[in-house]
């Protein structure tokens, strides 16, 4: 004789369609708190590397006043010898390769530089454009001039 298995203890296999929807909806929810979280902060991780880069590039500015004494007429000629310097006068080259922003563009260096400055090394922000605030704001070597 066999026996039939009846009632409740019938096993069912998969998901229903409710339980499939609930976990999307959860899915989704935890999709849209990272998004949130993370969506500000590329700007200013940008502003962050911006200001470091600044502080690079002006220490290398000044290493290279102190043993040239002048400062390059670009940033470009941190990295290579400029046919302006003496050979004889040329230790090393102060910085890897040339610079640029957060965002990828070129620093604007200018000597002499507003206020007194000897030069300024700006950042024109997000933007790329004089001005602005926030993360449009333009990032500089020194507070003394700030538009």
């Amino acid at each position: 004789m066999t026996r039939r298995a009846s009632g409740p203890s019938l096993r069912r296999a998969g998901f229903t369609l409710i339980e499939i929807m609930v976990v999307v909806v959860i899915i989704g929810i935890l999709a849209t708190l990272v998004i949130v979280n993370i969506a500000g902060k590329d700007d200013a991780a940008k502003a962050n590397a911006t200001k470091a880069m600044i502080s690079t590039v002006s220490s290398s500015l000044d290493m290279f006043k102190l043993e040239q004494n002048r400062y390059p007429e670009k940033v470009e000629d941190l990295v290579h010898q400029p046919t302006y310097i003496d050979p004889s006068k040329w230790k090393q080259n102060y910085l890897k390769k040339v610079p640029f922003d957060g965002w990828g563009q070129p620093f604007v260096y200018r000597t002499p530089g507003t206020n007194g400055q000897p030069y300024d090394l700006v950042s024109l922000g997000a933007d790329q454009k004089e001005g602005g605030s926030g993360y449009d704001e333009d990032l500089w070597n020194h507070e003394a001039y700030k538009k």
